[in-house]
């Protein structure tokens, strides 16, 4: 598996986030959708990360500084064909390795709380991510959890 680094411009990339946030804004109440566009994940602030098996994506992720040693998981996406065959653990364990290279020794994550997002609560608890406070610039939201990771 290889990853690119920030390749928004790929088209399949750019088609699989388009669907990413078309998604979890269409199931996530207004006020309480995090999901950051492709300019937002352009910020100086975060890391991204496509992953591919040959010429076929798998999925991406992002990474967002908080602060010297805090990160923040952002915009992680398996694409359909490849659900429900480990290749979300891959992407975590692709960001968690990005993560301490650039010295990260805590990672958090904010996800939905509904149905539609009971995947990603289980395989952020999967990996060790416990539930905790709003972190940053995030407020209590009964429509949200958030995980946190020493790395």
């Amino acid at each position: 598996m290889k990853s690119i680094e920030n390749n928004f411009d790929d088209p399949n990339v750019n088609d699989l986030l388009v669907k990413h946030f078309k998604e979890l804004r269409s199931v996530s109440p207004e006020g309480s959708t995090h999901v950051l566009d492709i300019p937002g994940l352009k910020d100086p602030s975060i890391k991204f990360w496509s992953l591919w098996d040959g010429d076929k994506l798998v999925g991406c992720g992002a990474l967002k500084s908080l602060e010297s040693e805090h990160g923040e998981f952002k915009s992680i996406r398996v694409a359909d064909k490849y659900r429900k065959s480990g290749m979300g653990e891959k992407i975590i364990s692709h960001l968690i390795d990005q993560a301490k290279q650039i010295g990260i020794k805590k990672l958090s994550i904010e996800t939905g709380a509904g149905d539609f997002f009971a995947p990603a609560r289980k395989l952020f608890k999967k990996f060790g991510f416990e539930e905790c406070k709003p972190f940053a610039h995030y407020k209590e939201d009964p429509n949200s959890c958030y995980y946190s990771l020493n790395i």
